[in-house]
């Protein structure tokens, strides 16, 4: 069973930045691809961005591209989610998500496991 934790969250002005950080515990989280999910209020969860087991290939949604960075450490466990020039409609829980696969996969039900999330919240 793997277990993750997000945190790095918060409210940030526009054209900010913050980082999250997701944590994982309890499995071999190098042999994991791992991505990252937003839900905002009212909406579908939707991908953000992932990256496979070696941080070798990496997905970005065009709605976050140029603008935020998936990276992973995998000494560390965990994985990371640098985000830049941040926009009110980023406003969402940031779920962190282990794959079933090595690979970097846009689709979620090729997730095994989900964090509880972090919310973010840009004012304008």
């Amino acid at each position: 069973q793997v277990q993750l934790v997000e945190s790095g969250g918060g409210l940030v002005q526009a054209g900010g930045s913050l980082r999250l950080s997701c944590a994982a515990s309890g499995g071999i989280f190098s042999s994991y691809g791992m991505g990252w999910f937003r839900q905002a209020p009212g909406k579908e969860r939707e991908f953000v961005a992932a990256i496979s087991w070696s941080g070798g290939t990496t997905v970005h949604a065009d709605s976050v591209k140029g603008r935020f960075i998936i990276s992973r450490d995998n000494a560390k466990n965990t994985v990371y989610l640098q985000m830049s020039s941040l926009k009110p409609e980023d406003t969402a829980v940031y779920y962190c998500a282990a794959s079933y696969r090595p690979l970097a996969t846009t689709i979620a039900p090729e997730y095994r496991y989900w964090g509880l999330g972090t919310q973010v919240t840009v004012s304008s």
